[in-house]
């Protein structure tokens, strides 16, 4: 019997880490992919649990021939591409007079340039199982900030990728959407707010707070409500679904 494929970008963690998971109960097989082959062992683990075959490649998409080496290994190993979840990538968070060149240059370079790259490379093979694609956006490219420049800045890039490469999707039969989230506690958002903390001299409860009274919401997310989004995204229930933008934040960006 033929398994189905999903590849996740930056599976070591986080969104990606639980993305991987929920996925498995969907696909036949997961390939996971990130730069920590420690972590991504034991997510192979999960995967494995769960019920797919996992493939793990410890590799680094900010490198142009990284996209070349996932999906060849990919088609070599399972011989089709039926969802390729691109979440791979961080900004660094700082303040729109600080960056310098390399700094937007490093967050382009991956968020970017190695989804857009991988998303090119496993084209043909998305097209031949009319596959899905899903890209990692963020609601700072609806309400961009000068002390998260980068952020707003590559999101926005992404979603407008993400539609052009829907518009070729339709004639070629492959679905492509962007999520869109808030505030998800990860381990990455958690050191965030302990430095800040740390920095002010508050509680880390205290600086939770102070987060989500900026931001306006209840609560943060978690990884595994958007991990829950992406698996709709790419199921059959959503295949008359492309070129959108899905925002899961709590209700944060209130723009019509």
């Amino acid at each position: 019997m033929t398994k189905t494929v999903a590849i996740v970008t930056g599976a070591s963690s986080g969104i990606g880490r639980a993305t991987a998971v929920r996925l498995a109960r969907d696909f036949g097989a997961i390939v996971i992919a990130a730069r920590s082959a420690e972590k991504l062992d034991e997510v192979g683990r999960e995967i494995k649990t769960a019920g797919a075959e996992p493939l793990v490649l410890d590799l680094d998409l900010m490198e142009a021939a990284a996209a070349e080496t996932l999906v060849g290994r990919t088609l070599e190993r399972f011989d089709r591409i039926d969802a390729l979840v691109n979440v791979a990538g961080a900004v660094a968070g700082l303040d729109l007079f600080e960056m310098t060149d390399t700094q937007w240059d490093a967050g382009m370079a991956l968020l970017f340039h190695g989804a857009r790259r991988l998303t090119i490379r496993a084209w043909n093979a998305l097209k031949q199982a009319r596959g899905s694609v899903v890209f990692m956006s963020g609601n700072a490219a609806e309400i961009p900030k000068p002390g998260a420049a980068a952020v707003g800045a590559i999101n926005a890039a992404i979603e407008a990728l993400a539609k052009a490469f829907a518009e070729r999707g339709i004639a070629d039969g492959v679905q492509v959407n962007a999520i869109s989230p808030g505030a998800i506690m990860t381990g990455r958002r958690l050191s965030m707010i302990e430095k800040a903390a740390a920095s002010r001299s508050i509680s880390l409860d205290e600086a939770k707070r102070q987060v989500l009274n900026q931001a306006g919401i209840a609560r943060f997310g978690e990884a595994g409500e958007i991990a829950d989004l992406i698996a709709f995204t790419v199921s059959p229930a959503a295949r008359w679904m492309t070129g959108t933008v899905l925002r899961m934040d709590g209700g944060e960006v209130k723009s019509v």
